[in-house]
């Protein structure tokens, strides 16, 4: 079997391909994509970093190919609906750079407060700045933590080290949580009010785009320093130029940016910024430790079927794989469903199965519901194998049950989320052999296919209602390619399920909200 390295890897796990037995390996580094679709038909495995893009139709000429292992967490140059589609199995290294990101936002924090880049600069350059380089302590101010993920609770720790006061938001983790590690939970407002310096741990995601923006600086406290090395484009920085030029904010780090590498951007020309090239996971030992992960992970899997960290297979044998595959899928979209339903940190998910799955083990669904409900909050940081783990390190307590009776259907998944704020409930079975519905929405009855660009739309049932939707959606461009009407079973609402061709802008949105009969609107990308 022929492993194919597209990008740079560490020499350790090059090393580990060359002496595992059975396995051929070729390092082929800064390919043009034609040049990688011309020979990847030869290769069973294919190893990346961020250069290479996986793509449709690279996959397309892989004809061969078995596994993408990711050296590193971010799978944003991957396809993964069309590996999926083509049998590929996608693997990434979700812990092996977390200490050293971590570490490199201290760092960030400790240049930026005792002006160190700038005092190189002028120093190199032959001046003595000393006065205008007057700097900050860190001791006892206070360090706002946005993302109580692996990264977030790391940089927090070693803040505390520092004996900085340390303040967390998280949507997605119960404040008990944050409390038990020795950490004060607070709202997102809270946090700009009282925060000296500001840190951001979360993935990029639709939520999250943008989500450092002029209202938010405009709620911080006057002189913050801001810190990003998490994503670029969580950060407005168009915003944070203003904010730095009013000084509102007193001093900002990036690690990443909206565009990479940034071209001339503003935020050069200000003295109180400074910027590093997406180092965050730019270690000898971060290198070594994703490296030696993802050959682990390919070799295993080439040589015994072994299937771990991967984002878009479950861990079961390949007979039970295509019994489950249906329920599989089911699942994994419900759990997705779910994190866009629900608002609050989770406390309790409970997943009853009811009715007759022939004695199947059903674990696997379980950990796909599980999966699917936190990769809209991690992202890439969650896979089949550290599911529930993660849940557990979040607070959430897991249950399943058992039941006999599945009321109108052969087989009934039910899973009820418990939160701070609410209670939800979906239910989801599959017609015929291989098409995943979801039945039910707490008391509305319905039959939706989970999956593409969706809204829920809570109306009141009067006439008039669903025509003013369809007159606001028409006016806007977007074509409904599917329409469902759910009825309360006791009460005078509606649900209706749209699916539509392009996802609806949040203008539009906020749109169909003013309704006269419309009560609540929820996008949904499933």
């Amino acid at each position: 079997m022929k492993v194919l390295v597209s990008d740079n890897l560490g020499e350790i796990g090059i090393q580990m391909f060359q002496e595992a037995e059975g396995i051929e390996v070729d390092v082929k580094t800064g390919l043009a994509p034609e040049e990688l679709k011309s020979i990847i038909g030869d290769y069973d495995a294919l190893v990346i970093r961020s250069a290479t893009k996986v793509t449709e139709d690279l996959l397309e000429k892989g004809t061969r190919l078995k596994v993408v292992g990711r050296a590193g967490i971010g799978l944003d140059n991957v396809d993964i609906p069309a590996a999926s589609k083509h049998g590929v199995v996608v693997m990434n290294t979700p812990t092996g750079n977390v200490v050293t990101t971590a570490e490199h936002a201290i760092a960030m924090m400790l240049s930026l407060s005792r002006n160190i880049p700038r005092g190189t600069s002028t120093l190199k350059d032959g001046k003595w700045e000393k006065k205008k380089l007057q700097g900050r302590e860190i001791f006892n101010k206070i360090l706002g933590v946005i993302g109580f993920g692996k990264i977030g609770s790391i940089v927090a720790d070693r803040a505390r080290g520092l004996k900085m006061q340390v303040i967390v938001h998280d949507p997605f983790v119960t404040p008990e949580r944050i409390e038990k590690a020795g950490f004060e939970s607070v709202s997102m407002e809270e946090l700009y009010k009282r925060a000296d310096y500001i840190t951001v741990h979360v993935p990029k995601l639709k939520d999250t785009l943008g989500f450092l923006n002029k209202s938010a600086f405009n709620q911080m406290k006057d002189g913050v320093m801001l810190i990003n090395c998490a994503r670029g484009g969580i950060v407005n920085e168009a915003d944070l130029y203003e904010a730095m030029k009013s000084g509102k904010v007193a001093g900002a780090a990036l690690d990443v940016f909206e565009t990479e590498p940034p071209e001339n951007s503003p935020l050069f020309e200000l003295d109180n910024f400074i910027c590093t090239p997406h180092l965050g996971a730019s270690t000898k030992e971060a290198q070594t430790n994703v490296a030696v992960a993802v050959a682990q992970q390919i070799i295993d899997y080439l040589q015994t079927g072994t299937i771990v960290n991967a984002v878009n297979v479950p861990s079961v044998t390949g007979e039970l794989l295509e019994k489950l595959g249906p329920f599989l899928s089911l699942g994994d979209r419900m759990g997705c469903l779910m994190s866009q339903l629900i608002c609050g940190p989770l406390k309790q998910l409970t997943i009853e199965y009811m009715g007759d799955f022939q004695g199947m083990d059903l674990a696997p669904v379980s950990t796909a519901i599980i999966k699917g409900l936190l990769a809209p909050m991690v992202k890439d940081m969650v896979n089949s194998v550290n599911a529930p783990l993660m849940a557990k390190e979040r607070g959430i307590k897991i249950s399943e049950t058992t039941s006999a009776d599945a009321e109108d259907y052969l087989n009934l998944i039910r899973v009820y989320a418990e939160t701070t704020e609410m209670n939800t409930t979906l239910a989801g079975t599959v017609f015929g052999k291989n098409d995943p519905r979801i039945v039910k929405i707490n008391n509305f009855r319905l039959e939706m296919i989970p999956h593409g660009h969706s809204a829920i739309i809570h109306n009141q049932d009067k006439p008039g209602a669903i025509g003013s939707i369809g007159m606001c959606l028409g006016k806007n461009n977007i074509n409904i390619g599917r329409m469902l009407v759910g009825q309360e079973d006791e009460g005078d609402r509606n649900i209706i399920f749209l699916r539509t061709d392009t996802s609806i802008p949040d203008s539009v949105v906020e749109e169909l909200r003013n309704l006269p009969l419309v009560n609540t609107v929820i996008p949904l990308e499933l």
